[in-house]
């Protein structure tokens, strides 16, 4: 080999090594800059149910290398928690971070896909989402309000409320001033209790007035955080109205259509990573937050398995009602009931009896 042949080899070498190295130093992503305003429904800090947003933000920064920044902002700093949609619908914001069930009012089915009585756990929703209906009829549902909407965490069972007084029949509901969300609220509606939506932030204030006679919120330990066992003692539990909840990440569709694909991407798979997170999180902070309550004298009742039923019968008398008053609702509806009876053999076979998992 002449020396000629030998230094254009090692040229050669020597321009796909450095070329290599270019490649694999450039970011996961496209060139193109996204900087976003996030309004926020719920506080930053509360645990699982936002905290996975400050997991989207820094990880989206991270893998493309400081072009994706989506900067949150708290309840009321841009827009009020119940004006997310809207705002993101008509273009004011690209992006706002939510409970869906907020619009309930607009949009009948969202609570389905925002926690609703009686329905799946975490696995088995995350199953039917991402490899059945749900994901499909989500965007369907939003496609008409210009927004594209994505799973961007999920939690546990909440706690069923924080009540002034014990639950032992569901006469105990007629009569109640309660602050409750979602479908809940319209069973305990059939039950005679007077039903309010407040914004989470106004929850504590309303029970220190004595303006609810009770509420519910969130998990143990997000309702720790709001200081609700302060005022009140007894907790009910289990969440029977709202078996799982979740957060969404809705961007105005515009803005979502201008966006390269590898940058979609990026986002699709940032919020997968966030519901992962948010669930973890949620799943640690529980258990601690349950045995502050026992020791500082809060009572956590567990409602009886008669009251329950009973519950359950008025559920779906309630949604059987709603389905037949909305299409929507009823497709989603039919969708998630026909699952979980298809996935009931597993659920009921192949995990271990809820007595096997005991505490102390």
């Amino acid at each position: 080999m002449s020396i000629n042949k030998k230094f254009s080899n090692l040229s050669c070498g020597l321009t796909a090594a450095v070329l290599s190295a270019s490649l694999l130093s450039m970011p996961a992503t496209a060139t193109e800059k996204v900087r976003w305003q996030v309004p926020l429904a719920f506080p930053s800090h509360l645990v699982g149910l936002t905290t996975p947003v400050k997991h989207l933000s820094e990880s989206l920064s991270a893998v493309s290398g400081g072009d994706i920044t989506l900067r949150y902002y708290e309840p009321g700093e841009l827009v009020p928690p119940f004006e997310i949609m809207d705002a993101v619908s008509s273009g004011k914001y690209p992006a706002g971070y939510t409970w869906v069930g907020y619009d309930q009012g607009t949009i009948p089915a969202l609570p389905l896909y925002s926690g609703a009585p009686f329905n799946m756990e975490p696995p088995a929703y995350l199953a039917w989402y991402y490899e059945g209906d749900g994901k499909k009829l989500l965007e369907e549902i939003y496609d008409a309000r210009n927004i594209h909407p994505m799973l961007c965490s999920i939690i546990g069972p909440e706690g069923a409320g924080w009540f002034k007084k014990s639950i032992t029949d569901l006469k105990d509901f007629d009569g109640l001033r309660i602050r409750f969300a979602g479908i809940g609220g319209k069973v305990l509606e059939e039950l005679g209790a007077s039903v309010t939506m407040v914004p989470g932030g106004e929850i504590f204030q309303a029970l220190e007035r004595n303006t609810i006679d009770a509420t519910e919120f969130s998990q143990p330990a997000i309702d720790k955080m709001l200081g609700l066992d302060q005022i009140v003692k007894n907790y009910i539990m289990p969440g029977w109205h709202q078996t799982l909840t979740t957060s969404h990440l809705l961007v105005n569709k515009d803005v979502w259509n201008k966006l390269e694909p590898e940058t979609r991407a990026l986002v699709e798979m940032g919020c997968e990573s966030a519901t992962l997170k948010g669930f973890a999180q949620s799943e640690w902070a529980q258990p601690t937050a349950l045995r502050d309550y026992a020791k500082e004298g809060v009572t956590a009742q567990v409602l009886p398995e008669p009251v329950l039923r009973e519950l359950q019968k008025v559920t779906d008398k309630v949604m059987d009602a709603m389905a037949a008053e909305d299409e929507m609702f009823k497709r989603v509806l039919t969708s998630q009931r026909t699952f979980m009876q298809h996935h009931s053999i597993w659920h009921g076979k192949g995990y271990l009896p809820r007595d096997f998992y005991q505490y102390d």
